[in-house]
């Protein structure tokens, strides 16, 4: 990217950044709503694993009208394979590396947005104000503001669908759940937990600033970033473990078992406090979040609690497999009094299974997002603000670790003595650890700080605030989509 066009990209961007008003960069004309009662002709922005695989799924809903007209990534070999998986297609794809361009493709009526984090909200932003239905991957945002903006662009653009990409609110299997749990079989709720024990190796350490692959455009790649030097091997995939674009495995895959857990709760806001307690050990690698996290989220009556674990079962052998709890490695527990649901099943005190519920993988998601557009009508679990609600709760657990600091096993567990699962979470933990030949005795894990959270404003409030607010709704994560409190 050129000076001059990087310095009309930060412009712009600052203008959406800035954006309670959220004025459109695009001609009012091309807002026209399109796609109800009609073919859907979709583009998709973001063209790695998980863009693809939207790409495919899309290819494969022709009978439901689906057309994919576009295709977006600053990685020309991306979109390379793009071509390739529609080459046999009647319809002409469109290709792009800058995704202003492609919101100004009167051809597409719906995006699906599959780019790194630091790219969700501003993109979908720039969609809907070109008239454009959003479907945006998890994490909707890169941090709690973003998301805030997101939801208010969606209230704004009410004609469009905005829905996130969290496949287990449309799950046959956990749709039964939440009303079987209103009648309390079991009892009364006494905690929601969600996990991701979900292995992750190093991903090295490079001893200089390396260069893009010449394939990529790293100025159109870095967007509101700006362009930062690249401080790992695999340029691809691994931006997910280093702060300016990624959140950590709790805001990669967690957004999908938090929003479980908080919808178990029926929490339809952000909790009033959170505290994290978490570490990267194991190895030394250019990755700067965490891999073995938790967090307590204090939603009242109940609470949530969540946690990471990237290191294996035993003796750092990614031949031990992960650890489980409950028989879970990813997904849900919510305990009862009387028993507990794990994931599709609820068992009784002594561990009988006494009910089970269909599939909770949540197949359809995407169509149920295709048909939205078509009948104008889109289910409230669907929406954009469950997206950003969950997202949030990743980022509060990761500003409470960000601006914590290292002590010792004894000093963890006093401070959070007084929540006993909250310290029967963190006596597991020590003990994996351990079980890797991880001594925390001294300082290596870091005891978050507790924050205060006024769900209203979406702001951390308290003597810790003005950290927490730089921190995590702002200025150090957002590069130049900022936004003056």
């Amino acid at each position: 990217m050129n000076n001059t066009n990087r310095r009309n990209f930060l412009k712009s961007s600052a203008t959406v950044g800035a954006g309670i008003t959220l004025t459109t960069q695009f001609n009012s004309t091309w807002a026209g709503i399109k796609g109800a009662n009609t073919d859907v002709r979709a583009a998709v922005i973001g063209c790695g694993g998980k863009g693809s695989a939207h790409a495919r799924h899309l290819k494969s809903l022709a009978k439901m009208g689906v057309r994919v007209t576009g295709a977006c990534d600053p990685d020309t070999t991306a979109l390379d394979r793009q071509k390739r998986t529609f080459s046999d297609s009647k319809q002409k794809l469109n290709t792009y590396t800058d995704v202003r361009k492609l919101c100004e493709d009167k051809e597409v009526d719906a995006v699906i947005i599959a780019t790194p984090n630091h790219w969700h909200t501003l993109a979908a932003i720039w969609a809907l104000q070109a008239g454009k239905h959003v479907y945006v991957e998890k994490p909707v945002s890169h941090n709690i503001w973003e998301g805030g903006q997101l939801v208010k662009a969606a209230e704004k653009y009410s004609d469009l669908i905005v829905q996130h990409g969290m496949q287990r609110r449309s799950a046959k299997g956990w749709n039964q759940i939440m009303e079987w749990i209103k009648d309390e079989p079991l009892g009364k709720m006494l905690y929601s937990h969600g996990f991701c024990y979900k292995p992750r190796k190093s991903i090295g350490k490079v001893e200089a600033p390396q260069q893009p692959p010449s394939t990529v455009d790293y100025g159109l790649w870095s967007g509101p970033r700006g362009e930062l030097p690249i401080r790992r091997g695999r340029f691809h995939y691994d931006w997910h473990w280093q702060w300016p674009y990624g959140n950590g495995d709790i805001g990669n895959q967690g957004p999908h078992q938090l929003d479980v857990a908080r919808w178990a709760l029926s929490q339809d806001k952000l909790p009033e406090s959170v505290l994290s307690v978490g570490c990267r050990l194991g190895y030394d690698d250019d990755g700067t979040t965490a891999n073995t996290q938790i967090a307590f989220f204090d939603y009242k009556p109940c609470p949530l609690i969540f946690e990471v674990r990237g290191l294996p079962r035993k003796g750092l052998d990614w031949g031990q497999g992960m650890d489980n709890y409950k028989g879970i490695r990813i997904g849900n527990v919510i305990h009862f009094e009387g028993g507990y649901i794990a994931e599709n099943r609820a068992f009784d005190n002594s561990g009988k299974a006494i009910q089970k519920f269909d599939d909770v993988s949540g197949r359809g998601h995407l169509e149920n997002f295709i048909e939205s557009i078509q009948t104008g009508k889109q289910l409230y679990t669907s929406k954009v603000h469950h997206g950003h609600w969950s997202a949030a709760l990743g980022h509060m657990a990761n500003t409470s670790y960000r601006i914590g600091k290292t002590a010792n096993q004894e000093d963890i567990k006093n401070s959070i003595s007084e929540n006993k699962n909250f310290s029967d979470s963190f006596d597991r933990l020590a003990q994996h650890l351990d079980s890797n030949g991880i001594d925390i005795s001294g300082k290596k894990v870091t005891l978050g700080a507790d924050l205060s959270m006024d769900a209203k404003s979406e702001l951390f409030t308290g003597n810790k605030s003005k950290p927490a607010n730089d921190c995590g709704i702002s200025k150090s994560n957002s590069g130049t989509f900022t936004h003056s409190h």
